[in-house]
């Protein structure tokens, strides 16, 4: 799908976004980076940008600002000043795009041409396009400086998704690490993979972090994997993440409900992330967590999307950002909040405790 932009990926990606920003046809947000851990010491990135702050809010009582239909569709017909590319180039199945609100340089999103539902499945050519993306990006690197992508999808209300128009987004790795510090911060879908048997594609093979306050599953890819592979690996995923909410809401009666499923719409919310060598998912029960001062009073509302499985997070003002940096337990208890409990695992879909 991508043999055309085979090993220009890159220079595509970059040309283009380097163009759009001088003609102020995306505007960037900048962000000030640290590094919090997880009271198991799992590093994230903690970003902070105070321009998301000063965004206008829709008026509630005019408009009903959860129904995302109503909202503009960017990637029908999007300007010309953020199209990468159509893939393929014969008959086009999906767009490639800038993001018009970038908070990482070169930060890139795959469309659907045709406006399909966010909220069904993905389908064996969206993945296959995804794949070709990562490989074509790691394919323009070199030994000395390798380059690579990480891929996320969101679905669903409480997975952090902003529009209904099928889409995955990509941000290159290097530009996400930023600044840090050598080893103090590493993405957590790598992190997951660490956890993961070198080979084998079977339930058993399922794995997640141990030390991590809410379940997710992730699994090898195979060097060699098509289109019909990563379909039967991404299906297999979600039925785990789908078993563990139907398990969750039977445990817990009243606490979360599925989602209607007119047409093709899935019963759950969930993220996924994807990398060359690993793909993970993680159910979602809430889209963020409240954070409160210690006299009960409101500070704000942090939300996660699928980044959270990169292992980073954004908040938009200065007190949220002092308090999650200096606060361990609170970390942790949004992480658990957004996310399903372990113990709400299926047993046929967990690997062999290491």
């Amino acid at each position: 799908m991508l043999a055309s932009l085979r090993g220009n990926l890159n220079g595509l990606v970059k040309a283009k976004y380097k163009a759009a920003r001088a003609a102020q046809s995306l505007i960037f947000s900048s962000t000030e980076l640290a590094i919090i851990e997880t009271e198991a010491s799992v590093p994230f990135q903690l970003r902070y940008c105070p321009a998301l702050a000063k965004k206008p809010q829709k008026d509630a009582s005019t408009e009903d600002v959860k129904d995302k239909s109503k909202k503009p569709d960017p990637f029908d017909n999007p300007d010309e000043a953020l199209l990468i590319a159509q893939l393929p180039e014969e008959n086009p199945s999906h767009l490639l795009v800038l993001n018009k609100y970038p908070v990482i340089p070169e930060h890139f999103i795959l469309a659907t041409k045709q406006n399909k539902q966010q909220t069904a499945l993905l389908e064996r050519d969206d993945l296959e396009a995804m794949h070709a993306c990562l490989k074509g990006w790691e394919e323009a690197s070199s030994n000395s400086e390798p380059k690579r992508l990480f891929a996320f999808f969101n679905s669903g209300d409480h997975s952090g998704a902003s529009q209904p128009h099928r889409h995955v987004q990509f941000l290159p790795v290097e530009e996400m690490a930023g600044d840090c510090e050598t080893g103090r911060w590493k993405m957590l879908i790598d992190i997951i993979e660490d956890q993961a048997p070198s080979q084998g594609m079977g339930y058993s093979d399922l794995i997640s972090h141990p030390d991590l306050p809410f379940l997710h599953y992730g699994q090898r890819i195979t060097p060699d994997i098509d289109a019909t592979g990563l379909f039967e690996l991404y299906t297999r995923l979600y039925r785990a993440a789908e078993s563990a909410v139907r398990l969750y809401i039977e445990k817990n009666p009243g606490t979360l409900r599925l989602h209607p499923t007119e047409g093709e719409s899935n019963p759950i919310s969930y993220n996924l992330g994807l990398t060359t060598s690993f793909m993970a998912i993680c159910p979602r029960r809430k889209e963020g967590e409240t954070l409160l001062r210690s006299d009960g009073s409101e500070i704000g509302s942090v939300a996660l999307n699928g980044t959270l499985l990169a292992g980073t997070l954004m908040v938009k003002n200065e007190e949220e950002w002092e308090l999650l940096k200096s606060n361990k337990s609170k970390f942790d208890e949004i992480l658990g909040a957004v996310g399903i409990p372990s113990n709400a695992r299926d047993p046929k879909f967990e690997y062999n405790k290491i």
